[in-house]
This record gives structure tokens, C-alpha cells and sequence, in this order.
């Protein structure tokens, strides 16, 4: 019998729970360096990353990395009331921050970026396969500012290795990553070009 995704929620959420903070870090910079060395990273001009919970891969370092690089950085403010993602620039990661439901940070203020501007998504998950495929928290935020019209960019999964599972239940409206990087390394799905 195949598992629900609650099941698959709750076991890879316990994986998650499962890491030492020093393992969560060591695999955080790994992750992080290989993206921010690849040539997708390198083409974006405009990068969306995610602000990490506790027991996500920590998405600072590509940040950092961005703003050397002159590149600009978003980050998702929710609306909860229209369930979707809106894109506002940060210009540091000390910027005001509010702390929404479910315990997400996202920017206090700044006015949203047209979607079709972001070069590269970085997109959060509790678990992912080779393939490309997601399970994220059950809300549908991503999948619905992926499959937008005018998000010509490249989406990529940033996660570390222990979420990778071999199959996942999807969905017709579930959008399928162009990239997957973890602390092991990158997988590519789609031979979707940055502009």
C-alpha cells in the first residue's frame, strides 16, 4: 500500500528533526556552494531564495553570495487571505523581518517584484525525488507561483540529501523543478535556459 502524503510529511518531518545543528549547517554550506558555483546561479540576475526555518537548509549563504555578486534578492511575503507568494526585494537579511503564521519570516515591508523579472526560484520542500518532484507543507504556495504565466525562470529545489525519497504521489497541478540541489550535489531536469 502506497503511503499518503501525511505519512510522507510526518516521516520526512522527523528526518528534519532528526539533524544536529552542526550537520544541518556543514550540509547548508555545501549545498549552498555548489549552487552558487553553477552556471544557473552565476546567469541570474534577479535570484527569489526563502527564508529558512529551523530545520530548513539555511538559504543565507546564496544570499550573501547574490548581493556580492550585484545580483538583486527576493524573498516570498505570503498572502494568506489570496494563498499566494508576492516577490519583495531584500537588500540585507537584518532587513525588518515579520514572522507570519506557521512561523515563516518574511520581508515587513518593501513593494513586490513583477514575476517575470526572477531569474531563478529557489524553492523549498520536505522532500524531493531524482526526478524532480516535490512535497512541500500542504498549502500549494509554490506550485501555484511556479505555474504562473509570466514566471519564465528556472525553479530549483534547494534540500539536503536525507529528503531525497525514491517516489512521491503526484499531482495534475504539482509543478515539477528544473533543478535539485543538495549537499551531494545537482540534479537537472529541464534544459529550461535563464534569459
Amino acid at each position: 500500500m502506497s503511503q499518503t502524503k501525511a505519512d510522507i510529511r510526518k516521516q520526512l518531518r522527523r528526518i528534519l528533526a532528526g539533524m544536529t545543528d552542526d550537520d544541518r549547517r556543514a550540509k547548508s554550506r555545501l549545498a549552498c556552494a555548489l549552487l552558487a558555483d553553477s552556471p544557473e546561479f552565476r546567469a541570474a540576475r534577479v535570484v527569489m531564495i526563502y527564508l529558512s526555518l529551523p530545520t530548513e537548509l539555511d538559504t543565507s549563504p546564496l544570499a550573501l553570495r547574490a548581493w556580492q555578486e550585484g545580483k538583486t534578492v527576493v524573498a516570498p511575503r505570503i498572502g494568506w487571505d489570496q494563498r499566494r507568494l508576492m516577490p519583495v526585494e531584500i537588500a540585507s537579511l537584518h532587513d525588518p523581518m515579520s514572522v507570519g503564521d506557521f512561523g515563516v519570516r518574511e520581508p515587513a515591508q518593501g513593494a513586490p517584484l513583477p514575476v517575470s523579472m526572477i531569474d531563478l526560484v529557489l524553492v523549498p520542500g520536505l522532500g524531493f525525488t531524482p526526478a524532480g518532484h516535490r512535497i512541500g507543507r500542504g498549502m500549494g504556495f509554490y506550485d501555484r507561483f511556479l505555474s504562473q504565466s509570466d514566471f519564465v525562470g528556472l525553479a530549483c529545489g534547494l534540500a539536503f540529501e536525507d529528503q531525497v525519497v525514491q517516489s512521491l504521489p503526484v499531482l495534475d497541478h504539482d509543478v515539477r523543478l528544473g533543478m535539485l540541489v543538495t549537499d551531494r550535489g545537482i540534479r537537472r531536469f529541464s534544459s529550461n535556459p535563464i534569459r
